[in-house]
């Protein structure tokens, strides 16, 4: 048996923290919960991104409603991709129960039961502010890494950009650009050789199957205006409160592509349009990625470097990213080591690949003189997590096993009506919710084609005109006068000789 007391002057000398924290809930010892050893972790630590993992039904949502709800509190705004659509409850206070109190006077913190400022989004027809972004914000690089083109493909579609760029043609959703690839190998053909080189059709037509196989995924309902302005995700409530924005997502599960179009693009958006926080105190935004795994399912080679790269830079702009998955290897190792929270609910051991995965697992966190790491992994009870953050110096603290938190809010989906009355209550429905379809590179192209056909007519029409003028002038030059041709016939000219000989004679 462990020192508790050791233990306990371990955990709370490891967790002490100056500034503001969010407290996850108590260490765990032989099974035992040490009241008032306070797991926390620092606000200034939450834009180092983090990791929430663990087997079906350990508890992984609720703890990303417990960061939500005190990030939310401390002023910190929140952005939650909601998979399974159980986080709306998030917006009405928690019933409460008699379980909850036991576990929170294990702990050592008291239940308040609240509610949170929500707003709800949609990357579909679902309700909600919709989140939309036009193919020119995209950009060639984003784009052509999402359709996972060749680099010949990914030349011509830079091409595309720069002629449009050039010609002053927006480029807005995906028939737009659908528009232009046809135009760039057709009727366009000789313009474009001339400017920019020759364009091959086969490799404008891989280019538009990969756009339709992306359309086919939701991506047209995407791609178009209103585009959606980041800055509306940091909203603060009339009380100080962060507000929290829920992407539903309920629908698209079995569209990878499409999600992952939608956090590459969210995610470059931020870092470019986002200022330099440099080292604030507290993160001006924290996106929790549930079901991350769909991210990284069907991802190229080219779209996990940019998405690497982005989750390395992203910090400097105050940002933290919370990958939520049911095993840390769903996550490539590169973005796993830029990870600074680790939050490891219960694997389960049902075959000899599973210990071995629970072993690796194990070895991504602090040694400890209290726990076997891969024991504790698989004796973790529901709503208990093996904890490695870091401390206000960015030094990891000690492993602990933690029973968790409850969260504040309710554990559940909102009614219908909640739901409607929520929705009716949005400042932001009404900003984004109208489809505009001004005109763009579709419109004006077809317009430029029209009159180039019409123009093409009217000059077929005026040499058909000189053709029939030229072959009536013809035709008038070769026919003879009546009187010429009876004086020119060889019977008036022998009368005309014979008389011309008598009176000759």
């Amino acid at each position: 048996m462990a020192d508790k007391q050791a233990f306990f002057d371990h955990i709370t000398n490891g967790y002490q923290t100056e500034g503001e924290s969010i407290t996850l809930g108590a260490a765990m010892l032989d099974g035992e919960t040490m009241t008032n050893a306070l797991v926390k972790v620092p606000l200034k630590t939450m834009n180092r991104h983090g990791l929430i993992a663990g087997a079906t039904g350990t508890g992984k949502t609720k703890t990303l409603q417990v960061l939500a709800e005190n990030l939310s509190e401390k002023g910190v705004p929140v952005l939650l991709m909601d998979m399974k659509g159980d986080l709306s409850g998030i917006a009405q206070p928690s019933p409460g129960h008699r379980k909850i109190d036991e576990r929170h006077e294990k702990i050592g913190i008291p239940f308040t039961p609240q509610k949170f400022p929500v707003e709800i989004m949609s990357l579909s027809e679902q309700n909600g502010v919709r989140l939309r972004a036009t193919v020119s914000e995209f950009g060639p690089v984003l784009l052509s890494r999402i359709l996972d083109v060749s680099e010949t493909q990914a030349g011509i579609i830079s091409v595309i950009f720069k002629y449009c760029d050039d010609n002053k043609l927006p480029l807005l959703d995906l028939k737009d650009f659908k528009k232009i690839l046809q135009y760039a190998t057709n009727e366009g053909k000789e313009e474009f050789s001339e400017a920019y080189g020759r364009i091959s059709s086969a490799s404008t037509g891989a280019i538009l199957r990969r756009i339709v196989a992306l359309e086919q995924q939701g991506g047209d309902l995407f791609f178009g205006e209103k585009s959606f302005d980041t800055d509306d995700l940091l909203r603060i409530d009339e009380n100080g409160r962060g507000y929290i924005n829920i992407v539903r997502l309920t629908d698209i599960q079995d569209r990878p592509n499409l999600f992952s179009t939608f956090m590459l693009s969210l995610l470059a958006e931020i870092y470019t349009t986002f200022p330099e926080q440099g080292d604030s105190g507290r993160p001006e935004l924290v996106i929790f990625i549930d079901e991350a795994h769909l991210i990284f399912k069907e991802a190229s080679d080219a779209l996990l470097d940019q998405i690497e790269s982005i989750v390395k830079l992203i910090r400097s702009k105050g940002v933290g990213l919370y990958f939520v998955t049911q095993n840390p290897t769903d996550v490539p190792d590169a973005v796993l080591s830029q990870l600074g929270l680790k939050v490891q609910h219960a694997l389960r051991a049902f075959t000899a690949k599973d210990r071995k995965a629970i072993k690796l697992t194990a070895e991504n966190y602090p040694i400890s003189d209290y726990y076997e790491t891969d024991e504790v992994l698989t004796s973790l009870g529901i709503g208990e997590a093996l904890v490695s953050a870091l401390n206000e110096k960015g030094i990891p603290t000690p492993l602990a096993a933690t029973l968790m938190r409850a969260p504040m809010s309710r554990m559940d989906v909102l009614e219908d009506k909640e739901l409607k009355d929520l929705l009716n209550d949005s400042k932001l429905i009404d900003k984004y919710n109208e489809t505009v379809d001004r005109e763009s590179a579709y419109e004006l192209l077809n317009e430029k084609i029209d009159i180039a056909e019409k123009e093409e007519a009217k000059e077929k029409a005026e040499k058909e005109k000189k053709a029939v003028r030229s072959r009536s002038s013809s035709r008038k030059s070769t026919r003879q006068n009546p009187i010429v041709k009876v004086l020119s016939s060889p019977t008036v000219i022998r009368s005309v000789l014979g008389i011309l000989g008598k009176l000759l004679k």
